[in-house]
């Protein structure tokens, strides 16, 4: 009732989980709105089986269930937005139009949750690179740029010996297994900007 009120929303079809597949096919439109679980077919799989077609519609979540995991599975599935039923009729009209337009959408409560989220990875980062020293800061500066231990110990004026052992220093200092590891979290830190 509430896309069908928009002047310039054409609500083509609703229908069962099981249906839609088909339905999609048929009426080929541009935006799909699935609920996470529906009683037939979980909304997630129906979403995978979509972003298959050879030509597939945008696809955003509109449901009641906002956890953080049924959210991840949705947006690498390619979803373009995922949405809560609660949402304001004109946030609604206007995030299906954004999302019909590839631009995607999340509602207000989910962006906040994950911008709250990011910050308390920086926090994390911040707290857990407290304890390097300045060189090991630096050396964790440049492995998050991806450089290799001749390339640091170039820009440092160091031995790759001399590197080997601060990168061996900063990743047991910062308990990961990587450099890929310790490059996330030298940009959670700040490293990086």
């Amino acid at each position: 009732m509430i896309l069908g009120s928009a002047p310039d929303i054409e609500v083509v079809a609703t229908c069962s989980g099981t249906d839609a597949l088909n339905t999609v096919r048929e009426l080929v439109p541009d935006v799909v709105l699935l609920d996470i679980r529906m009683p037939d077919v979980d909304g997630l799989t129906l979403l995978r089986r979509l972003r298959a077609l050879p030509d597939p519609p945008e696809v955003a979540m509109l449901t009641t269930f906002d956890t953080d995991e049924y959210l991840d599975q949705a947006l690498r599935l390619g979803a373009g937005g995922f949405l809560l039923k609660d949402t304001e009729p004109d946030v609604l009209a206007r995030s299906v139009r954004a999302v019909a337009t590839g631009a995607g959408c999340l509602s207000a409560p989910l962006l906040r949750r994950l911008r709250a989220a990011e910050r308390r990875g920086a926090a994390r980062g911040a707290e857990i690179i407290g304890n390097l020293s300045e060189r090991e800061l630096q050396v964790l500066g440049f492995l998050g740029q991806g450089l290799s231990n001749i390339e640091i110990g170039a820009r440092m004026h160091l031995g790759a010996a001399t590197v080997k052992d601060y990168v061996s220093a900063v990743l047991t200092k910062l308990g990961v297994a990587n450099r890929i590891q310790a490059a996330v979290l030298a940009e959670r830190a700040g490293l990086l900007e």
